[in-house]
């Protein structure tokens, strides 16, 4: 009864063929959007997830996300430092100065100024040219990739070139791979006193304090601690990495945007394959009238059906999916899109909503076939 079923399915190759490509485009739609959504999401607390040295970030009590930033106190620095389970707390500078090269291209780029003495901040294992420990050196500073190609589109990776930022001299010793920012501002780094030569003098420039949990004291417990010590907000990394998401999420357009995008994919392929397939079955009424007279179940038509909706399904999710990764491929290559990719969890979401899919687009037509007379076959 299977290959009678698959036989009926694939008779008519332009309904098939039909039903396969709605599947298809569907779940594209829907695996692309929510991949793009998942990556600039991600994308909003890039630095949060480069550093990987501290467990716990800690700043004003005000702060809602990683670019809302407002200055801490050395004071606050050496209040976290003296508390009980702190290993050692550091300094950590955020800043937008204006990046010029020689040619005088120009730019606002992100500089995030590290601890002088232990440099944590700095992505260590992503290094592509240069050393970290270069970043020692006078006016010193480190370039992530993408950065280094806006400035220089044609040049091989290497160091040694100079800018000026906010009209002082900076000179590249490094360049590393870091995660894509949301603006898709170029990256810096350099040392915390450095940092501070490339801004505007503030009373207070600390943006925030990198703290490492001590042995014995798990990050969220210590985080607590400096919190109620303090006064000062203290998150662990994923904390931060998710109340910067949710800012994102509550306060601007991006998920209604993406949302409605994945909804007109769901809606376009449960109706256009609902009604293809519903079309398809009034088309089949005497195939399955025939099998009904001679004896075959209802429960087994039944079976024929979804074996039918799960075929076009399948067969419409791979094309989809497959699709959806060429897409991701081409676009992972462009500095722009780097860092988007299709992850397993959209694949499985897009999955579970593309069964969802062909069980309504074949709920009418099992409700048209048991309803069905055998004696339908005999009528003219």
């Amino acid at each position: 009864m299977n290959f009678v079923a698959l036989k009926m399915l694939m008779g008519d190759r332009a309904k098939y063929l039909g039903l396969v490509f709605t599947v298809a485009f569907a779940s594209f739609l829907m695996a692309n959007q929510s991949s793009i959504f998942a990556g600039i999401m991600k994308r909003t607390a890039s630095q949060i997830i480069d550093v990987v040295d501290a467990d716990i970030w800690v700043m004003d009590p005000q702060t809602q996300y990683v670019d809302e930033i407002k200055p801490l106190t050395e004071n606050d620095l050496y209040r976290v430092r003296g508390l009980p389970g702190v290993e050692w707390a550091v300094r950590f500078f955020k800043g937008l100065p204006r990046a010029t090269a020689k040619d005088g291209k120009f730019r606002n780029v992100i500089l995030l100024g590290v601890d002088d003495a232990t440099l944590v901040g700095v992505p260590h294992g992503k290094m592509l040219v240069g050393s970290v420990e270069d970043l020692k050196l006078p006016d010193a500073v480190i370039i992530d990739r993408a950065g280094f190609n806006f400035f220089f589109p044609d040049a091989t990776l290497a160091t040694g070139a100079t800018f000026e930022l906010n009209d002082r001299r900076a000179r590249i010793v490094g360049i590393a791979e870091a995660s894509a920012p949301f603006a898709t501002f170029p990256v810096f780094y350099a040392r915390y006193s450095q940092a501070l030569q490339y801004v505007g003098q503030e009373r207070n420039l600390i943006s925030y304090v990198l703290v490492k949990a001590g042995s014995g004291i798990s990050p969220e417990r210590l985080a607590k601690r400096i919190q109620s010590e303090t006064g000062l907000l203290a998150l662990t990394g994923e904390g931060f990495f998710w109340q910067t998401i949710k800012y994102y999420l509550k306060h601007t357009g991006i998920p209604v945007n993406f949302g409605i995008t994945i909804a007109v994919g769901l809606i376009v392929g449960t109706v256009v394959a609902g009604q293809t397939f519903y079309i398809f079955t009034l088309e089949n009424l005497k195939q399955f009238a025939a099998l009904k007279a001679i004896g075959v179940s209802d429960l087994r038509i039944v079976g024929m059906i979804l074996l039918q909706a799960l075929v076009v399904g399948g067969i419409g999710y791979a094309i989809g999916m497959g699709l959806c990764a060429v897409f991701f491929e081409i676009t992972l290559r462009q500095i722009a899109t780097r860092g988007l990719v299709l992850m397993w969890q959209n694949m499985l979401g897009t999955g579970l909503l593309v069964i969802f899919i062909v069980m309504v687009a074949s709920i009418l037509s099992i409700r048209r076939v048991l309803v069905l007379e055998p004696a339908v076959v005999f009528r003219g």
